[in-house]
């Protein structure tokens, strides 16, 4: 077996420091830089990521630094590599029926009437990845040389490295079937598709790799459709035919993201692939089996999702419990790739020096990874000037002042059921309507419309004081005052303020709350090219001032129609969030709801008759065990009622969910008591307005007709198609008109066409529907 590290990492933030790669990615989607170029920048890119990891301690040459690079999303990768992209995208092959880069792109963000491929959360996670089309027509080939060429790329420079694909099984179980019927499911292709894979293999041993790494986070999920012994067979097969290829490099099977089922582990074991991976802070070290003895253990015991230094201590105690397994070899691991946090600490030089001792970004963890391998090595009294350190950080953080609110606490302590309940669904209703008198199938949008390089850059000034609080304001208000009449021009019959103000839904919150920090450079990817600062809650929250209340009831003054009131909810906010792992997330929601009801309050008080309050990132915490989904839907249902619950009969409270596969939540949703709810739809033609009608769902609902991930214009005929869908299936009353998502990373230009005809698709439906047609 060749030699392998004693501390590796399964995957690195691929966006760069300064986000180097979506610039350029971006200015390549403008026409302002050509493929070439883009080709370049990227490589500079890799190049400086492997001599960064070197630099940590990771070795050169022994496999240890993943070649995890993508310039969208690794299943994409994937899918433009074994030529899995539907037809729609045919004509954009290569004559030699190669998938070069500009089909790539397309592929993710559409063209013309070709649409993009759908989009939803990787497992449990604020990562979007792309969801490639299978179906019986589906012809597996090799299309791209990609992951060879990177491969051999860092030969090139000197370094060894271990490519990264999303594994077969993952690839097929992350799939949707292209038959309506569904009568082939994507894994039903596994044969298909591993001969393929094969190739690939051969390839990358070609290009100088001597270990491979195939990600199978499907293992230890419950949520794709397949069964645990499903997935266990699926994973024997797979193993059992890539392991006996000929030339090839050596497997490592990586499974992230929670505990493998037993079946899995076994399944992995008793194969002839020569290592595992597995997350040992979500999952506990499994029992030992027969053939572990000829396999490299990679022991997941550094948290590859949160930013939180934590028990150094403890996981070197979870290390030395993995290598009493009997593998061959036990080798200090991250749970899961690094693309879920930050670079780097170094760059953080604004936040508090105290909260900094208690983090981890990146880089940080890596060398917690090199600190591990070294205890290995060489034994525990090595490091334990390291343990002892994260040890004494972890013990300043249980007892700094905010850590813990005694009033926050105490008020918590007070609730009772009557807290989270409103008024019956019905009676609600009734009032509201007296109250708004909206037509049928009003048209809104979700909230934040584009954010200009104007805006961004007023807020840049104010942040750094080239102009003052009332300029700042100023230049605010006009921008909600030209929104409010663009609005008003289209004819939209519930408005927004369009959120300026806000450089990301969750961090404005978090600006305004105690118990946050937030980064300045800690940028972690959120799909393709777009990329958010998530904000770090590290003490107990509550609202010292109204947040939202200004500029909602400015909007309000200057319409007639009503305007909502835009707040982020409980859940999305932990979600978006690096929250603390001191105390259950429960209690945690429940502080950010206790801060948002109040927040409620103040805008009834200030004239403003709908509220919502978004929960995009509901189904995205999930967990991914059947065993563990009750207790989160309880808990998180439970903290968006107590936020809203306050509000008054005629006051419409609105929610906003991202993303489809909602028949496993649809009574959760309607556990939310929301007067409205707005879904993702566009992108799926629509296909959730199914479940939602065979659900009984008899709440407000408003199915996304235009999917603002994609730069394309959605027609005023596609929009109809989706209303007629939805007033043959729902209950018209009932009906919403709006975008499946903000506004904020489109263009204006294409912001106003899409709205201009979805308005007009509204009216048109809304005629035929008076007609009785």
């Amino acid at each position: 077996m060749t030699d392998f590290a004693a501390g590796t990492i399964l995957g690195y933030p691929r966006i760069g420091r300064r986000r180097e790669l979506k610039r350029a990615v971006e200015a390549h989607w403008r026409g302002d830089m050509d493929a070439a170029t883009l080709e370049a920048r990227a490589a500079d890119l890799r190049r400086a990521t492997r001599d960064r990891l070197a630099d940590l301690g990771l070795g050169r040459t022994d496999s240890a630094i993943p070649e995890s690079f993508s310039y969208y999303d690794q299943v994409l990768d994937v899918a433009a590599s074994v030529g899995a992209l539907p037809e729609r995208f045919a004509h954009l092959r290569d004559d030699d029926g190669s998938i070069p880069l500009a089909a790539y792109f397309t592929a993710a963000r559409g063209e013309g009437d070709a649409a993009p491929l759908e989009m939803t959360k990787w497992f449990d996670t604020n990562y979007h990845y792309l969801v490639p089309e299978i179906g019986p027509e589906t012809r597996f080939e090799i299309t791209s040389d990609r992951f060879a060429r990177q491969v051999a790329e860092a030969v090139a420079q000197g370094y060894v490295t271990r490519p990264v694909l999303v594994g077969p099984v993952t690839f097929l179980a992350l799939s949707k079937p292209t038959d309506a019927a569904a009568r082939t499911r994507p894994l039903d292709r596994l044969d298909d598709l591993l001969p393929v894979y094969v190739e690939l293999l051969a390839r990358l041993r070609s290009a100088g790799a001597d270990w491979v790494q195939l990600d199978e986070p499907a293992l230890v999920s419950q949520s794709l459709g397949y069964t645990d012994d499903e997935l266990a067979v699926a994973a024997a097969r797979s193993a059992d035919v890539l392991a006996s290829a000929a030339d090839r490099p050596l497997i490592l099977v990586a499974a992230g993201y929670g505990a493998l089922s037993g079946a899995a582990w076994q399944a992995l074991v008793s194969s002839a692939i020569e290592g595992i991976a597995i997350d040992l802070t979500r999952g506990e070290v499994p029992v030992a089996v027969p053939g572990l003895d000829s396999k490299v253990l990679v022991a997941g015991v550094i948290d590859g999702r949160n930013v939180w230094r934590g028990d150094l201590a403890a996981a070197a105690d979870t290390l030395s419990a993995a290598a009493g397994l009997g593998s061959a070899r036990t080798v200090a691991g991250t749970s899961t790739s690094l693309q879920h946090v930050p670079h780097d600490l170094a760059d953080e030089p604004e936040l508090d020096p105290r909260l900094v001792s208690w983090l981890a970004f990146a880089d940080q963890k890596v060398a917690q990874v090199a600190t591990l391998a070294g205890g290995l090595l060489n034994g525990r009294e090595s490091i334990s000037a390291e343990l002892d350190a994260a040890t004494a950080a972890l013990a300043d953080r249980r007892s700094a002042d905010g850590v813990r609110d005694h009033a926050v606490r105490a008020r918590l302590a007070e609730l009772t059921p009557t807290d989270r309940t409103r008024t019956a669904f019905e009676v609600r209703a009734a009032a509201q309507d007296a109250a708004l008198g909206l037509p049928v199938l009003p048209t809104t949008t979700i909230g934040s419309f584009p954010q200009t390089g104007e805006i961004r850059r007023a807020r840049a000034e104010f942040g750094r004081g080239a102009i003052d609080a009332d300029a700042y304001e100023g230049f605010l208000r006009e921008e909600i005052a030209r929104v409010i009449q663009l609005q008003e021009g289209i004819g939209l019959d519930v408005l927004v303020h369009g959120e300026a103000e806000r450089n990301d839904m969750v961090q404005y919150f978090a600006e305004n709350l105690d118990g946050f920090a937030v980064t300045r450079n800690g940028w972690v990817q959120s799909y393709g090219s777009r990329a958010t600062r998530p904000s770090i809650l590290w003490g107990d929250v509550s609202r010292s001032a109204p947040i939202t209340v200004p500029w909602a009831a400015y909007a309000q003054s200057l319409s007639s129609a009503p305007v909502k009131g835009m707040l982020t909810g409980p859940v999305t906010i932990l979600a978006w969030s690096f929250v603390r792992d001191d105390q259950p997330l429960s209690d945690t929601a429940d502080q950010v709801a206790l801060a948002l009801r109040d927040e409620i309050t103040d805008l009834e008080r200030a004239g403003i008759a709908i509220v919502q309050v978004d929960e995009p990132a509901l189904r995205e915490l999930l967990p991914l065990r059947t065993a563990d989904q009750g207790a989160y839907l309880d808990w998180s249902v439970g903290a968006f009622r107590l936020a809203t619950a306050g509000a008054a009969d005629e006051t419409q409270i609105h929610t906003h969910l991202c993303y489809s596969e909602f028949g496993i939540v649809i009574d959760a949703i309607a556990a939310l008591d929301a007067d409205v709810t707005s879904i993702e739809a566009a992108r799926s033609r629509g296909e959730v307005i199914s479940d939602v009608a065979a659900s009984g769902f008899d709440h407000g609902i408003g199915p996304g007709v235009y999917d603002i991930h994609s730069p394309r214009v959605p027609s005023e005929a596609e929009v109809a198609d989706i209303l007629r869908r939805a007033v043959s299936e729902l209950d018209v009353r009932r009906l919403w008109v709006n975008p499946d998502c903000g506004l904020k990373t489109r263009g204006y230009d294409e912001t106003l066409a899409s709205l201009r005809n979805i308005v007009s698709a509204a009216r048109a439906v809304r005629a035929q529907v008076a007609a009785g047609v």
